[in-house]
């Protein structure tokens, strides 16, 4: 296997390519509770961007056909499968008549199904964000 170049601690952040921002940053925080955060960078003072900041991470927001650079090859809004651990205590069970009540689809048959996640079992549901993106809710049981 040989010596990693330099071993990774955490995941910092993400980006998504948006088809709209507004619109997926509004889903994020009315669903999910993501503050949004707007912040420009050193080399585009001018230029806002916008985040969502849930724990210690983001996930930056960019316009499709006016992404960032340098940017993944392929930037397309629809092409993330992003799992995210929802806090201690939460009942999955309220979560999935929550998204039920919201008008949003569960997929799997709507129900909450295992899964295997970083550090083991994993209970889940599988909704989709408003540029298709998979959005896995899930709890360690």
């Amino acid at each position: 296997m040989g010596t990693p170049i330099a071993p990774v601690k955490s995941l910092d952040h993400l980006v998504l390519t948006c088809a709209d921002i507004s619109t997926t940053a509004d889903w994020y925080h009315n669903n999910l509770g993501m503050k949004i955060e707007k912040f420009s960078s050193e080399l585009q003072p001018d230029v806002e961007r916008v985040a969502l900041k849930f724990g210690s991470q983001k996930i930056n927001l960019h316009q499709k056909g006016k992404e960032f650079e340098p940017k993944a090859a392929v930037a397309r809004p629809g092409t993330a499968d992003l799992c995210f651990i929802l806090q201690g205590g939460t009942d999955l069970e309220q979560v999935l008549q929550r998204l039920k009540d919201k008008g949003l689809e569960v997929l799997e048959g709507g129900k909450v199904v295992s899964r295997t996640g970083a550090q083991g079992k994993i209970q889940s549901v599988y909704v989709r964000d408003p540029d298709a993106n998979l959005i896995e809710l899930s709890i360690y049981p």
